[in-house]
């Protein structure tokens, strides 16, 4: 059985990624596809809107068949963190492609700038260096290193400015840094672009414009054009049981409780927690009375607004930098749900996984899903706030099944 692998948030699954699988399985005539999927706190350093068994079933009852978790260590890295540990996986679990979304479209001009600036390395940091020191934040400083090494061989290379380009960059950058035999393919990211709002002339909509229509109207139905009817019955049930959907403003008491308990210097033992920010984000969370405030309050020309989200996800999560930078690499492949096609991969590929592959938690010790367990904790603590109800751990939540 072929299969294709997809590196996905599904926050929440819309007809984007509906378009997507169902492209990515067509270009790569693969039989089975599989999701590698952040669980609950995710790259942009956000708590995911419903919980990973949620998003697990909508992923599975819109046709992909394997859902496994991208662990926390990943999840919340950058870019480059976040590409390795996905990539890898889906090597790990033997995907002959990965397909990624991309306003470039076509895979050429990614191949040719992961050869530019692999050819130019060299050069490459030392104008990143460069750019650094005249107060350009690291992630603009790259952009302009890369536009000024193209001047300098004209061809056909992608653009650094789009966020799906970017991803996918990193992605090609990982498969040939570790040389995996996992071959990379793009699909037009069609309409709606990253951070759009919904438009009422389209079915295509953002993940992020989408949880934007739900958070200001407080309706799912408003979302109703832009998702899949099992996305919107898992929506439902999710609001049906805890009543709020999940994000950061909703954290905030838990969040700035977490943050002012700690001194300065002990804030500085949080993973991403550098340079001195640690002052700022205590004055910031005493003077905020919301997420919002907070944020408006920290931001500045040093650091990008992802980047502080994700050290207050670690500040939140209590996960220090000795806890995170211990792995350089996935150590297992954790199996949140699969259909009957998809158990069907697994009988028959299992013994050539290149990791251990986890259904049950409880049977197996590892450092790196441990992390994940707490992580899974201190989301839970939300909903315990918010709704008085509890969400399924960890320990009591097997895989999902599905007969598809």
């Amino acid at each position: 059985m072929k299969a294709v692998g997809v590196v996905v948030e599904y926050n929440p699954f819309h007809n984007g990624h509906l378009y997507h699988m169902e492209q990515s399985k067509i270009q790569t005539n693969a039989d089975v596809s599989i999701a590698v999927m952040s669980g609950h706190f995710l790259q942009r350093g956000e708590p995911a809107l419903v919980d990973k068994w949620h998003r697990t079933k909508m992923a599975l009852l819109n046709g992909i068949d394997i859902v496994i978790e991208l662990p926390y260590v990943f999840s919340t890295g950058n870019a480059t963190h976040f590409s390795q540990g996905a990539i890898q996986l889906l090597d790990a679990i033997n995907c002959d492609t990965f397909a990624f979304g991309s306003e470039q479209g076509t895979i050429q001009p990614f191949l040719s700038t992961y050869s530019l600036l692999e050819k130019n390395k060299e050069e490459y940091n030392t104008l990143i260096k460069q750019f650094v020191t005249t107060g350009v934040s690291y992630p603009q400083s790259l952009y302009m290193a890369y536009e000024k090494l193209k001047q300098k061989e004209p061809g056909e290379y992608i653009d650094l400015s789009q966020p799906n380009n970017i991803l996918g960059y990193h992605y090609i950058e990982a498969a040939n840094r570790l040389k995996l035999s996992i071959k990379p393919v793009t699909i037009q990211r069609i309409q709606a672009g990253y951070h759009d709002s919904i438009d009422s002339d389209s079915t295509i909509a953002s993940a992020t414009g989408i949880r934007k229509a739900i958070f200001e109207q407080q309706a799912i139905e408003e979302i109703a054009a832009y998702v899949p009817p099992a996305t919107l019955l898992q929506l439902e049930d999710w609001k049906a049981k805890y009543n709020t959907f999940i994000s950061w403003e909703l954290l905030w008491p838990l969040l700035r409780f977490a943050i002012l308990r700690n001194t300065p210097e002990q804030l500085t033992h949080f993973a991403d927690v550098t340079e001195g920010i640690e002052f700022a984000i205590r004055k910031a969370a005493k003077k905020s009375d919301t997420f919002a405030e907070f944020m408006v309050n920290l931001k500045s020309k040093r650091y990008t607004w992802t980047r502080l989200q994700r050290m207050v996800t670690h500040i939140y999560t209590g996960i220090t930098r000795e806890q995170l930078h211990q792995f350089s690499e996935p150590t297992y492949i954790r199996l949140l749900g699969m259909t009957s096609k998809g158990q069907a991969y697994i009988s028959e590929n299992k013994k050539h996984f290149k990791l251990p592959l986890i259904s049950r938690v409880a049977s197996t010790k590892d450092p790196m899903l441990e992390l994940d367990i707490r992580a899974s904790d201190m989301y839970a603590q939300c909903i315990n706030l918010a709704s008085n109800q509890k969400i399924n751990g960890d320990y009591n939540t097997p895989p999902i099944r599905i007969q598809v």
